[in-house]
């Protein structure tokens, strides 16, 4: 165990494959607008083609949570990475929108499964820091998702096409596949008997699960018709060219706020309240702004708040999952999955009828589910906890 922690960069890879999914996630949201542009888009059309991803994304935890928690899961991160190099170089080469189509579907089945496998492999891998490790873990996907516009930005002002996106996600999962295939999958962490035993003992208790399905669902479905339609309210309606660099500015924002998550996981319960009544006050102050830089500088706290948000649930899944953590990281990321398609097609189709202001306001009113799901939790952490 001693040698293994010195020669230990499992964690580093596992990061780097949050990192990759941030960074794809946040290169589309960043690339919609072009990408309607090239193949003569609505909105409610631009809904559906980000939709297109979302759905793929609850597709994949139905069957493969079940397949990673029965195998190991470092060798299930090797074959998702290796369809998704070959999902990356499709969407590269291809010209077709019901081929684009089609590669998008697969990269949004990939990513997904890798997001919550590799969440998972981190828990059983590091027993003892794992819920110290996934806020930071978590960070990872905001800090890809921040780089992501900016570069998507850099190089569409040289002139350089938006598929370039694809050529830098090829060369992520390459690197990463390498890795993981170096790394090894053995645990990392010795767990002291007290704590061996009660883990062992943990039982899989799907309320809970299924509470923190629905404010994860909603938080998803939030998040992404945000950030897939910010830059076309900058453009469109605040008739502003800085709408990459909000999107950027909330992403960049949620590292430091999943770090804290991190390192204050006793308190996530708490955390997660907080946030969940910040997010729907925060929209509805963004939506009313006339002002670009105002409108920007909102983009801060609702980032802070929307950040802590998936390390807190992640955290309090882990009280709740028992010794099936991929099946519970699935069921949740199944969750996302639908939020995303959902509200992401929502949001285009009432811009389409109502305006953008009227379709992001509308997108804060669905936390009030979330927070009667969090007293639920409440309620089964006091029972969890007498029991």
């Amino acid at each position: 165990m001693a040698d293994l922690k010195k020669r230990d960069f499992l964690w580093i890879i596992l990061f780097l494959v949050v990192f990759i999914n941030g960074f794809e996630a946040g290169g589309y949201q960043a690339s919609l607008w072009n990408i309607g542009e090239t193949y003569d888009l609505s909105l409610t059309s631009m809904g559906l083609f980000a939709s297109v991803e979302l759905f793929a994304t609850m597709l994949a935890p139905l069957v493969l949570g079940s397949w990673a928690d029965h195998n190991n899961k470092a060798k299930c991160i090797i074959i998702l990475l290796a369809i998704q190099l070959v999902a990356a170089l499709f969407v590269l080469t291809t010209v077709r929108n019901t081929y684009f189509i089609g590669g998008i579907f697969f990269l949004g089945l990939t990513t997904s499964a890798l997001q919550f496998i590799s969440i998972a492999a981190l828990a059983d891998a590091y027993p003892v820091t794992n819920k110290n490790k996934i806020g930071f873990m978590t960070s990872m996907y905001a800090a890809g998702a921040l780089v992501a516009p900016l570069v998507v930005n850099f190089y569409l002002m040289m002139g350089l096409s938006w598929r370039i996106l694809f050529a830098l996600l090829s060369i992520g999962s390459a690197v990463a596949l390498i890795g993981i295939v170096k790394s090894g999958s053995e645990c990392r962490e010795e767990l002291p008997m007290d704590d061996i035993d009660s883990v062992s003992s943990g039982k899989f208790v799907i309320t809970a699960i299924l509470c923190l399905c629905v404010i994860m669902c909603i938080y998803v479905g939030f998040e992404n018709g945000f950030t897939f339609f910010v830059d076309t309210m900058f453009t469109d309606t605040l008739k502003s060219e800085n709408g990459k660099f909000a999107l950027s500015l909330f992403w960049a924002v949620m590292i430091p706020s999943r770090m804290l998550v991190g390192h204050f996981s006793k308190h996530s319960k708490q955390i997660l309240l907080v946030s969940l009544l910040a997010i729907p006050a925060f929209t509805v102050l963004f939506s009313s702004m006339q002002n670009s830089t105002a409108a920007m500088l909102v983009c801060i706290p609702l980032g802070m708040a929307s950040g802590a948000i998936y390390p807190c649930v992640l955290t309090i899944m882990l009280n709740f999952s028992g010794k099936r953590t991929a099946t519970s990281t699935g069921v949740i990321t199944t969750a996302t999955g639908i939020g995303g398609v959902v509200f992401t097609a929502l949001t285009g189709y009432m811009s389409d009828l109502y305006g953008m202001r009227s379709a992001i306001a509308v997108l804060g009113s669905f936390f009030i589910l979330s927070l009667l799901s969090l007293l639920g939790i409440h309620i089964l952490m006091k029972k969890h906890s007498h029991s």
